[in-house]
């Protein structure tokens, strides 16, 4: 069990077993070779052929926003540190879960993010200039939204979306993830993390 002074619930790792460490305000992993969570939309299989280390909690009833600055080594092709989102059963394999991605993507850092029920999508939203961003996953009601900001001020949007019912929501996890999936290794820092327990005041005005 992990604990963050920033957050006000405890983080338990998922996934490959990961060098986490937290230190003068930033929390530190090393995703292994070939290490990544996808389930090709166009594969047979609900099941991902990879998996990536995470970091995860269950924060408390409501409205939330969880930030963090993401800053990556990039090696290779799809290498990136990300804020996470699962929810459902926890017993693998995943079905509804979400990723916000600072990523290589293929070889531009960029912001990316996944949703995944049953299958994953895709989708590239901004080129980054600079070698980090800040990264905020929010729960607004039922949905759950995901932005990006050069400054940890200004915020873009990136998507709103469900993930199963009601209940779902109220119950889902969040933390962090890393993910390095055709080299041999990358390391990932989130520093600034913060939590809000309040939603941001809207979505596409830049709060």
């Amino acid at each position: 069990m992990t604990r963050l002074p920033e957050l006000p619930f405890p983080l338990l790792p998922a996934g490959p077993q990961a060098p986490w460490s937290y230190g003068e305000g930033a929390l530190s992993v090393r995703a292994g070779a070939r290490e990544d969570l996808f389930v090709p939309p166009a594969g047979d299989s609900l099941t991902p052929a990879s998996d990536a280390p995470r970091l995860l909690g269950t924060p408390p009833p409501g409205d939330f926003q969880l930030i963090a600055r993401v800053t990556v080594g990039f090696v290779g092709a799809g290498d990136a540190g990300a804020l996470y989102l699962e929810t459902g059963e926890q017993e693998w394999p995943r079905r509804e879960w979400a990723k916000l991605c600072f990523e290589l993507s293929p070889d531009t850092p960029t912001v990316c993010s996944v949703v995944t029920r049953g299958y994953s999508d895709d989708v590239n939203s901004a080129v980054v200039e600079g070698g980090s961003v800040w990264l905020r996953i929010s729960r607004t009601g039922k949905a759950f939204a995901f932005h990006a900001s050069a400054d940890g001020e200004r915020w873009t949007f990136v998507r709103v979306f469900a993930l199963g019912d009601a209940e779902k929501a109220t119950g889902a996890r969040i933390g962090f993830l890393a993910q390095c999936p055709t080299a041999d290794g990358c390391a990932v820092t989130f520093d600034s993390v913060a939590f809000r327990g309040y939603a941001p005041k809207g979505l596409r005005d830049g709060s």
